[in-house]
């Protein structure tokens, strides 16, 4: 397969070029990483492949809306809220439930 026939059959398949394909994984990667790792901003975006940390904040911020540390801790936030309004019931999330069928 040509090149150029490669970049038509991508582009139909994802809506975008390889190249802003890898860019949003790498970016995806980095707000999970960030979400546990805090604050690391720097180490998070060499990790996941970005050499110049300004060029990942600039990049993160275009996709996520907010800068990588704010967007970590509006996460963590976010997450801690679900956790505080349901409480998880470790006992009974082992237990398998069993359905008779029907006679």
């Amino acid at each position: 397969m040509s090149v150029s026939a490669f970049y038509r059959n991508f582009h139909a398949v994802t809506a975008m070029s390889p190249i802003q394909f890898q860019k949003q994984i790498r970016l995806q990667e980095a707000r999970l990483l960030l979400a546990t790792h805090p604050g690391d901003v720097t180490g998070v975006g060499q990790r996941v492949g970005y050499d110049n940390p300004s060029q990942f904040s600039r990049e993160y911020r275009r996709q996520f809306g907010a800068p990588p540390s704010q967007d970590a801790a509006r996460l963590r936030r976010s997450v801690h809220a679900l956790v505080a309004r349901r409480p998880v019931d470790l006992a009974g999330a082992t237990r398998v439930r069993r359905v008779r069928p029907p006679t």
